[in-house]
């Protein structure tokens, strides 16, 4: 990691991706949508975007 701050950003990361693999959900493909969903959404929806909670938008909820 090359450094101690570095070390706990990839631990940071391992985490997401491992718990996104244990819910069988695709981690690219969570961590993409997530990432272009939390601008807009409000504060107290933020638990929908958890890996346990996450459903993919599909093109019909997207439009």
């Amino acid at each position: 990691a090359g450094s101690e701050r570095g070390g706990e950003r990839a631990a940071a990361m391992y985490t997401l991706i491992v718990t996104a693999k244990m819910n069988d959900i695709d981690p690219q493909a969570w961590l993409a949508d997530v990432l272009a969903r939390l601008p807009d959404l409000p504060v107290s929806r933020v638990h929908e975007l958890l890996p346990w909670n996450w459903k993919a938008l599909s093109l019909t909820q997207a439009a």
